[in-house]
This record gives C-alpha cells, sequence and structure tokens, in this order.
C-alpha cells in the first residue's frame, strides 16, 4: 500500500493572461485536469495491477455511495471538493470505462498513487502511472477530444483549465527514507532536494508544453507530522519526525525559488504560491480550534498513532471521522482537506500569495 504523502501541501497556481485564449462558452464549467500521486488519485489504481490502491472498505466509508472508488480518503479527495468550488462534477479516472462523450469534455485525472518526481519512486508498488506515462494519457486524451469537437476548441478547452499537480512526499517518504535505499546512502538531503527540483522543472515544462496554462502545483509539506512518521520515528510525545521536516524545510524554499525561474524565463509572473505547509499546521498544531480531537492518531490504522502499517478492513476504525485530521497514516481526512481548500479558495496573502483561486477565476471569467 502507498505510503504516499498526502496530507499537506505547498502550492503554486499557474496563471497567464497573455498567453493564450480562454474558451469562448464562458458560461460552462472549464475543464479541470489531475496529475500526480495518492493525495490526488480518484482510482485510477483500481485498474492496475500495484498494491497502492484503496479499493476495500473502510476507504469511501462517508463517501456519497459509502464505498470505496480508489481514493484514499474517507470521503472526498482534495480534486473533488476544488471541482465543488469550481462548479464542475468531479473528474473521472482516465483508465476508468466511463470517460467517454460528453464526460470528456469536463477533464480527466490521471493521478496514480505511488508514484513520485524520480521514476524510482515507488518502483515497490509495481504497475503505477508515472508521471511520464500520465503525460502520455494527456496526449492521447486531447486526441480523444479532437474527434468531438476538433483540434482548435480542443486547444481552447485545455489552455483554458484548471490543472492541479502534486508530486514530491512519495521521493521522500518511498525512496530517500526507505531503509536500503540508495537514494538515501549516495546523497544528502540538500543534495537529493537539489535534484528532486531539477527534474520537477522539467515536467513542469513539459506540462506547459501540453497545453497547461492554471497549474497547481504542489510540493510537500510537514512531512514529519503524518502519523507513519510518527510511529516510525518512535515519536513519544507526538512530537514530528525531525529528518523529515528537515527535509521539507529544504525542498519548499527550492521549489518556489525554481517556480520564481520558470516565471522569469516565461517573461510573467504566471505561478501564484500558496503556503498550505502553514495551512496543515494551523490544524496540526491546533487541532480543537478546528474541531478535531487529534492531529497526531490516524482515524483508521494500528500500532503507535494508528500509523504502523495500511488502512485495512481489519484496521481500528473512529467512529467519528469529522474529530480525526488524519483519515488513515498518510492521508488527511474529508475534514481536514476542505480546510485546505477553504484556504486555496480564499486565503489571504498569507496563504494565497499574491491572489487565492477564488480571485484567479474571477479574472479569468472576464477574458
Amino acid at each position: 500500500m502507498s505510503t504516499v504523502l498526502s496530507t499537506s501541501i505547498f502550492l503554486f497556481t499557474a496563471f497567464s493572461v497573455t498567453l493564450f485564449v480562454m474558451p469562448q462558452e464562458t458560461n460552462a464549467a472549464r475543464a479541470f485536469y489531475v496529475f500526480g500521486d495518492s493525495l490526488v488519485d480518484s482510482g485510477n489504481n483500481n485498474y492496475l495491477v500495484t498494491t497502492a490502491r484503496a479499493d476495500s472498505p473502510p476507504y469511501g466509508i462517508d463517501y456519497p455511495t459509502g464505498r470505496p472508488t480508489g481514493r484514499f480518503s474517507n470521503g472526498l479527495n482534495l480534486p473533488d471538493i476544488i471541482s465543488e468550488h469550481i462548479g464542475s462534477e468531479p473528474t473521472l479516472p482516465i483508465l476508468s470505462p466511463e470517460l467517454t462523450g460528453e464526460k470528456l469534455l469536463i477533464g480527466a485525472n490521471f493521478a496514480s498513487a505511488g508514484i513520485g518526481i524520480l521514476n524510482d519512486t515507488g518502483i515497490q508498488f509495481l504497475n503505477i502511472l508515472r508521471i511520464g506515462r500520465q503525460f502520455e494519457l494527456f496526449q492521447e486524451y486531447q486526441k480523444r477530444v479532437d474527434e468531438i469537437m476538433g483540434s482548435d476548441k480542443t486547444q481552447q478547452l485545455v489552455n483554458g483549465a484548471l490543472v492541479l499537480m502534486t508530486l514530491g512526499g512519495n521521493d521522500f517518504v518511498n525512496n530517500y527514507f526507505l531503509p536500503f535505499s540508495s537514494r538515501g546512502r549516495q546523497s544528502s538531503l540538500g543534495e537529493f532536494s537539489q535534484l528532486l527540483i531539477s527534474e520537477y522543472k522539467k515536467i513542469l515544462a513539459r506540462l506547459y508544453e501540453l497545453g497547461a496554462r492554471r497549474v497547481m502545483v504542489t510540493g510537500t509539506g510537514p512531512l514529519g507530522c503524518v502519523p507513519s512518521q510518527l510511529a516510525s520515528s518512535g515519536s513519544v510525545n507526538g512530537e514530528c519526525a525531525p529528518e523529515a521536516q528537515k527535509a521539507a524545510a529544504i525542498f519548499n524554499p527550492l521549489l518556489n525559488e525554481m517556480l520564481q525561474g520558470l516565471n522569469r524565463e516565461i517573461g510573467s509572473d504566471v505561478f501564484i504560491g500558496a503556503n498550505a505547509f502553514n495551512m496543515n499546521a494551523d490544524f496540526i498544531n491546533n487541532p480543537q480550534r478546528f474541531g478535531f480531537v487529534t492531529s497526531k492518531v490516524a482515524c483508521c490504522g494500528q500500532g503507535a498513532y494508528n500509523g504502523q502499517g495500511v488502512c485495512t478492513p481489519l484496521s481500528s476504525l473512529c467512529p467519528d471521522r469529522n474529530a480525526y485530521a488524519f483519515w488513515d497514516p498518510f492521508h488527511p481526512t474529508e475534514k481536514a482537506t476542505r480546510l485546505i481548500v477553504q484556504q486555496i479558495m480564499t486565503g489571504s496573502v498569507e496563504y494565497m500569495n499574491p491572489m487565492n483561486l477564488s480571485t484567479i477565476m474571477a479574472l479569468d471569467s472576464r477574458i
């Protein structure tokens, strides 16, 4: 099962007014494309031979159907809640046979639990959609839409879409910090983070080439504060694991610097930073203020902090998911995710700088 970090993110939104033409159908909800790992996987891994999956109870216990969907959540995940706010239906997994016809125009979810920035991240999960493969599927998707509406309108659809990209946590949790990782033996945290940023820049440049013009890019959040890290580090009083926290402290500023560099290369301020690290720290550091009983113990799991292993039908399960910030050892509850999206949508410059997603949506509607 994936130990994909999905709890807190450092997010940036690509924004450009001058570089493309928005779709003419201003009354239609914009398309939404999702790339990345288990934080945003809505079920692609259900169709793959992989151990990184969330297709059995109690996953989905609070989803509208009450059944597991492949989302690493008790209910809705980050893309679902963003879709609500932009007035769109949830995007279907790209591998779903239901993604045909008009549903293609809503967008698509290409994410796959277990992947990272690096191709050797998540090899233990066998068959997963690495980011290069997700981009290949995006190109195939665009060809399918071409057949429906022609190439010009397809380009307008893609250029005007909102895009979510979340990568980075697995490269630490499911690569560098693994006991027998060659990456961990061969390089310091700083050197490894520099490598990740270099590769991530190539990924983002490729996504831009494929037509994306409104991209929310996530990095890592407080990696050491998830229940899995509390358990594995032997945390006594719930203190966050120091090495994992150090990784986040190194990686996120480098990511911010890289995105600013991309701005300069494009010649416009196309990236808008959202400090979701702080968004998560709010309820991790003061859970009672947000109605949580705990931000240390997972709702579903076993062992210390319910942070050992993975969530299964045999795991200890809390009766009230809204009382917990973390659903399983690695991922937030729907309630915690809604708090994150609330700040993405309407947060002040402390969280969204220089503008939040609601402002971006308002600006785009005038183009």
